[in-house]
């Protein structure tokens, strides 16, 4: 059956597509019989989605954000670009505060109609002249927003998924150890489905009439602490786990050394905790009803249970 829709047939790019939430807005787009194309550094890692679009539908090309001819390049043609480049390494201010100016202007040359930059909750830091990656996030939103006054900021909160690095990362360790140091443990966080802001971000491009020049604050339905996320991943686990909270100097000490899971500006910005201001529209203005960690953890942490499926109760 012949798709219908605003984005039936258009060329949509996605800058950074091949990452943990490009595969999700690729997956909303070809069902709405939009034309993809993946401009990535390793666009390769996309190749899976190959068999969800027809014939034609699907297009890969070799980005370097960091370089401003390789991101007009990719950009060119498109009736619509998705911003979803992110790192928490590297030149930040080029590839999260420069770049994503190119895309823009690269977009407006290139006469789309819609741009969304999928930004973070981090671009309103409590202190972003302390935190590189925010103050990256927030010169990235300014310099979109110059070049392509129409563009729609998404600003999530931390994502999550089946697939995802946050909860298997925690998962992966609650499995194997039987007493785990947490690291802010008060702090709050507003954890979001990574479907529901692929939805949201699909739902900007399709109307941005509507949703275009302002910004959203996308938060899932409820606020958590890090210690209530260790301890519900846990639970689903069915493991009995002893959660020792980390003081703030040890963690901050533990984010500086080299080769660990966090980082710095990690750290920092997981101190001041991620959720929602309230001062800009979330996901009801998109018309989304986000979904909420506990719909999902129980089956996804089968897994990670001794023996899986086949668990027994005495298990631990």
């Amino acid at each position: 059956m012949a798709k219908s829709g605003a984005l039936n047939g258009k060329l949509v790019v996605l800058m950074g597509g091949s990452g943990f939430i490009g595969n999700y807005v690729a997956q909303a787009l070809l069902e709405r019989g939009a034309r993809v194309r993946i401009a990535a550094r390793h666009p390769e890692k996309a190749f899976k989605l190959k068999p969800l679009a027809n014939l034609g539908q699907m297009q890969f090309a070799r980005c370097d954000a960091s370089d401003r001819q390789s991101v007009d390049r990719c950009i060119a043609g498109a009736d619509a670009v998705v911003n979803l480049v992110g790192a928490f390494s590297g030149n930040l201010r080029r590839l999260m505060g420069e770049a994503p100016g190119w895309m823009a202007e690269a977009a407006a040359r290139a006469g789309a109609q819609a741009f969304v930059h999928v930004s973070a909750i981090a671009a309103e830091p409590e202190d972003e002249t302390e935190i590189e990656y925010a103050a990256a996030k927030k010169l990235g939103e300014e310099r979109v927003l110059a070049a392509f006054p129409k563009a729609t900021i998404l600003r999530p909160s931390i994502l999550f998924g089946e697939d995802d690095n946050f909860i298997n990362m925690f998962a992966g360790l609650i499995s194997t150890l039987p007493v785990l140091p947490v690291f802010g443990p008060d702090a709050k966080l507003q954890l979001v489905y990574v479907d529901d802001v692929a939805e949201a971000a699909v739902r900007a491009l399709e109307d941005p009439g509507k949703h275009g020049g302002k910004i959203y604050e996308l938060g899932g339905p409820e606020e958590l602490s890090m210690m209530e996320i260790n301890e519900a991943i846990a639970a689903a686990q069915k493991r009995k786990r002893t959660f020792l909270p980390m003081p703030d100097g040890l963690s901050a000490t533990f984010a500086a050394l080299p080769g660990t899971p966090m980082g710095s500006d990690q750290w920092k910005l997981l101190k001041q905790g991620n959720v929602a201001s309230g001062a800009f529209p979330g996901f009801d203005r998109l018309g989304i009803e986000p979904k909420p960690l506990d719909l999902f953890l129980d089956r996804w942490m089968v897994r990670y249970r001794k023996h899986g499926r086949f668990h027994a109760e005495s298990a631990v």
